[in-house]
C-alpha cells in the first residue's frame, strides 16, 4: 500500500500562490508541475499516486514537498548547482549582447538566437541564456506595434473618441469593416488525453479547403447589435450595397454617423452620401484602423466562434457567422 501524503494545512494566502504558479504559462513548468504536486500532497493524495500523476518516484514527492514546508515558493526552485562559476563580467556580457542584438544576425539566419550569440561572444551557449533569463530578454517572444503617420492623427482620433463617449443628441454610431478570405477549412478534431493526464483539445495536422467569403459587419456601438452581409468580392460597389441594407435598418430620420477605416473601397463616395444626407463617415487616422471597435467584434468572432471550427463548404462558415450574431 503506498505511503499516505502527510496532511498539512495552507493559509488561503499560500493555496492561492499555489494554484497560481501551477497554472502560470509564463514560469518555468517544472516548478508549476512542484506546486500541483505541493497541492495534491496538502490534500492527504497518497503520495504513490502523486508520483504516478507527474510520472516520477515517490521520493522525489517527498523531496518536493519537504522543500516547500522549509523553505516555501522559493523551495520549489532547483538550487544553485555547484561547480565553476561563470568567469566572466555579467555586466560587460548584458552590454555586448545588447550591441549584438541590433545588429545583422549570421547570413541565413532571420534572428539571433542563444547559440548564435554564444559564439559571436565565444562564451558556453549556457551562461549566455542565464545571463539572458536573468535579465528578462526573450529573443523569440514577439510583441508587434503599430504607429500610425497621420499628420492629423489627433483630431480625427478625438472626432471618433467624442462619438464613442458622448454622439450627438439622438445619433446613431456605426463602425463598419469587412472581414476578408475566410476560410472554409474541414479538419477533425476533438480531445486528447495524454499520458500526464491532461486533457487537451486536439485536431488533425491535415485539412481539406472548401473556399472563401469575405464578411462586412457593422456594430451599433451603444446596443451592440451587429448586422452582418456575405460577399465573394470586397469591391466598392460590394460596399456600397451594404451601406444600403444599414441605411435600411434604421428610420429615414435617423442621423447615422458611420467609423470606418482608409480602405480605398471605402471612399470617393460623394454621390451616395448626396442620396443619403443623414449618413456621415469619419475615417479612422491612417495605420490606427483599432481605433474601429468592428475590429474588436472581428477578434470576438474569430476566438469564440471561427477559432477550431470545421466547415465542409462555405455554406456551413456563413451558417456558423450567422449563428454566432444572433446568439450575441
Amino acid at each position: 500500500m503506498g505511503r499516505i501524503s502527510k496532511r498539512f494545512e495552507l493559509s488561503e494566502e499560500e493555496r492561492f500562490e499555489l494554484e497560481k504558479v501551477s497554472k502560470s504559462r509564463r514560469g518555468r513548468r517544472d516548478v508549476s508541475s512542484r506546486a500541483e504536486m505541493v497541492l495534491m500532497c496538502s490534500q492527504g493524495v497518497r503520495v504513490s499516486e502523486v508520483a504516478k500523476r507527474f510520472s516520477t518516484y515517490p521520493n522525489k514527492i517527498i523531496h518536493w514537498r519537504d522543500r516547500y514546508l522549509k523553505s516555501g515558493i522559493l523551495g520549489l526552485r532547483d538550487a544553485d548547482k555547484s561547480g565553476r562559476p561563470i568567469e566572466h563580467d555579467v555586466k560587460k556580457v548584458l552590454e555586448q549582447v545588447k550591441e549584438i542584438l541590433l545588429t545583422t544576425p549570421p547570413e541565413g539566419y532571420s534572428e539571433w538566437d542563444g547559440e548564435s550569440l554564444s559564439k559571436r561572444l565565444s562564451i558556453n551557449k549556457h551562461s549566455v541564456w542565464k545571463i539572458l533569463r536573468d535579465n528578462n530578454i526573450t529573443l523569440k517572444r514577439r510583441r508587434s506595434w503599430c504607429i500610425s503617420t497621420d499628420s492629423n492623427f489627433a483630431a480625427k482620433a478625438a472626432d471618433i473618441v467624442g462619438l464613442y463617449m458622448e454622439p450627438p443628441l439622438n445619433a446613431i454610431v456605426i463602425c463598419i469593416d469587412e472581414k476578408p478570405s475566410i476560410q472554409a477549412l474541414e479538419r477533425k478534431q476533438g480531445f486528447v488525453h495524454e499520458k500526464s493526464g491532461k486533457v487537451l483539445r486536439g485536431y488533425k495536422s491535415t485539412y481539406k479547403r472548401h473556399g472563401t467569403i469575405n464578411l462586412f459587419a457593422a456594430l451599433e456601438v451603444h446596443t451592440g447589435k451587429i448586422q452582418g452581409k456575405f460577399t465573394e468580392r470586397k469591391t466598392k460597389e460590394d460596399f456600397i450595397g451594404f451601406m444600403d441594407d444599414v441605411v435600411k435598418e434604421h428610420p429615414e430620420n435617423s442621423q447615422l454617423h458611420v467609423i470606418m477605416d482608409n480602405y480605398s473601397s471605402h471612399k470617393k463616395h460623394d454621390k451616395w452620401l448626396e442620396k443619403n444626407p443623414n449618413v456621415t463617415f469619419h475615417y479612422t487616422p491612417t495605420s490606427a484602423s483599432w481605433l474601429n471597435q468592428i475590429e474588436i467584434w472581428f477578434s470576438i468572432l474569430t476566438r469564440k466562434s471561427l477559432k477550431g471550427f470545421s466547415a465542409n463548404s462555405v455554406k456551413d462558415i456563413i451558417s456558423q457567422i450567422q449563428k454566432f450574431i444572433k446568439s450575441y
